[in-house]
């Protein structure tokens, strides 16, 4: 269970100031613990911290940042149990996918700790032209400077160790603000951090309002922002950015097409993972699925049958596939667009009901594509669906939105996989599986307004350097 209370870290430290956030169990609504709260002048410190703190992050030398990488692997591993029932209770995730989370965070600190020896530069001959002989360069990246990290509430863990880790890797110090409803998986890894090498001040895990953490984006000390969130919130973040590097990994309303000769019982499969794992709080989640006519009514069927086979109910109990939203006003907005769907003509193929902080495993079809539904993140159990005709088509389809961060495609036709591959407008294609595949060191994130940016280690941690040049004049030297 929850300790009755946790601190925040504050350049390395944990500190008890007061106990201002409660942090409540999803499932019963009642509080599970009380977690420190972080001010604007504790913020700035941690700022003034991170930016001291640099001056020996960036000479720690690759096998020492490995070692650190690695002690976090070790003791996550070693306290598995223990993160993955704080992350059920704060996040209202089921128990099985909490474990599964914990181990993508282990995967995720192991591949940055083998990224960590392996960042390497680049020889570059400079006698391109009679101008330039004798002149040759190499260049290599350097660590970009303290960095902020605005954490999102739906993976309170991997998507922390997404910016934490690869920071780790190339030397960067950072402060982190973790969601305000779910920070306990975060302190816990500042716990595990505070136990390294890492040099003082060099990490700060922050709680906080949102209307405290204004210093996280616009403070001029901080070279990178890197946030994980809406759309909305991510936008107005970049425009006060300053001149930091920004990263945004925002939402999305992904597509899935099932071509006319996909396997309809796999496809099927895993359309009610990628639509309903998590209650669709994901910003990869399935949320159209566009099948092919000929195919269509079969798939329809064949994924009513499934819904009708999920188990809602207490995230800690090991069958339950369904836990709550992650707050009740969410679960209400979702009940709010799926009677506006209704209302203007849809059908509910299934579900379509809201029990408290629960929502259904919930199936729409001739849906409207200008209602919310379908054309804004709906970050809750309910997918849409309808035919398609050519392949084009529904490609076209799936290019109709705002949004471009994955897309799955189930085709045996390798011509429809290249043509997908070439033309749709996203930042990842899926061929044979659901948009909601991510694999931890894949190059992930989104266009339009899905984001900039990408994470997965390796390209994180460019993301967190800058490449300087060495240029050098061999002219008149002694042979």
């Amino acid at each position: 269970m929850l300790k009755d209370t946790y601190p925040y870290f504050l350049a390395s430290k944990p500190v008890q100031p007061n106990t201002d956030l409660v942090v409540k169990n999803k499932y019963t609504g009642e509080p599970a613990c009380r977690v420190a709260l972080a001010d604007p002048p504790a913020i700035d410190r941690a700022i003034g911290a991170a930016e001291a703190a640099f001056k020996e992050t960036k000479k720690v030398p690759g096998y020492k940042r490995q070692e650190i990488l690695n002690h976090v692997v070790q003791r996550v591993t070693e306290r598995h149990a223990e993160l993955a029932e704080a992350l059920c209770i704060e996040a209202g995730k089921p128990i099985r996918d909490s474990r599964g989370e914990v181990t993508r965070l282990i995967d995720t600190f192991r591949v940055a700790a083998e990224e960590s020896v392996r960042m390497t530069g680049e020889y570059l001959p400079l006698d391109i032209s009679a101008r330039a002989e004798g002149y040759e360069s190499i260049w290599r990246r350097f660590p970009i400077g303290p960095c902020s990290f605005i954490a999102p509430f739906n993976f309170p863990l991997n998507l922390v160790a997404h910016k934490v880790a690869p920071a780790i890797a190339v030397g960067c110090p950072f402060v982190l603000k973790p969601a305000s409803l779910t920070p306990v998986g975060a302190i816990i890894l500042g716990e595990i951090l505070a136990e390294t090498d890492w040099p003082e001040g060099g990490f700060s895990v922050l709680p906080c309002s949102r209307d405290g953490a204004g210093l996280f984006t616009t403070d001029d000390r901080l070279k990178l922002l890197s946030f994980t969130g809406g759309p909305d919130v991510g936008w107005a973040l970049k425009a006060k950015a300053g001149k930091k590097k920004v990263v945004l990994e925002l939402g999305g309303n992904a597509a899935c097409i099932v071509d006319e000769d996909a396997d309809l019982d796999f496809a099927a499969d895993r359309i009610i993972l990628g639509a309903f794992y998590q209650s669709g709080q994901s910003c990869i989640s399935v949320q159209r699925i566009i099948a092919h006519e000929k195919v269509y009514e079969q798939l329809k069927g064949k994924l009513v049958q499934r819904v009708s086979k999920l188990k809602a109910g207490d995230p800690l109990e090991e069958d339950t596939f369904l836990g709550p939203m992650i707050t009740e006003s969410d679960a209400k907005r979702i009940e709010e667009w799926v009677n506006e769907a209704v209302a203007a003509g849809a059908t509910v193929i299934c579900g379509g009901k809201r029990d408290g902080v629960f929502y259904d495993a919930t199936l729409l079809e001739d849906v409207d594509p200008r209602l919310r539904i379908s054309c804004v993140e709906a970050f809750g159990p309910v997918a849409t669906m309808q035919p398609f005709r050519s392949f084009k088509d529904a490609v076209d389809i799936t290019n109709d939105s705002i949004y471009g961060l994955q897309a799955g495609v189930f085709t045996r036709n390798l011509d429809h996989a290249m043509y997908a591959f070439n033309e749709l407008d996203v930042g990842g294609v899926v061929i044979g599986d659901v948009p909601s595949l991510r694999i931890d060191s894949m190059p992930y994130g989104g266009i339009k307004d899905s984001g900039l940016g990408r994470e997965g280690i390796r390209f994180a941690m460019e993301d967190m350097t800058e490449i300087k040049l060495l240029v050098l004049n061999k002219a008149g030297r002694l042979e």
